[in-house]
């Protein structure tokens, strides 16, 4: 966990992947931390999930993201989407096939 100063004193922040979008505006956000086990001395990850607040809908699932704690918006939603950090790429690799390529070009020959 990160303290990051915001203009409203200081946030926690979290960075994390976009699991599920549940609900209008929400996201669920799953952060993933390698802790050294006390006994065993092996690093094992433990996942959270978060729900947290998206006003334009823009987080898709697969996306890293980081969220800012905020005050609570509902039963379960006490954080909001700050930024995306990364998209999903097979999101980028449609949007570079709906382009016109060299195979377009030729057909229209």
């Amino acid at each position: 966990m990160a303290n990051e100063s915001t203009g409203r004193g200081h946030r926690t922040t979290q960075i994390g992947e976009v699991v599920s979008r549940s609900g209008n505006k929400t996201i669920v956000v799953e952060v993933t931390r390698r802790v050294r086990h006390p006994f065993y001395k092996r690093y094992v990850n433990h996942r959270k999930r978060f729900h947290a607040h998206d006003e334009r809908n823009q987080g898709r699932v697969g996306d890293r993201v980081r969220i800012a704690g905020t005050r609570p918006l509902s039963h379960l939603k006490h954080w909001r989407l700050v930024e995306i950090l990364h998209r999903k790429a097979a999101e980028a690799l449609e949007a570079s096939a709906s382009a016109p390529g060299p195979e377009a070009a030729r057909a229209a020959e």
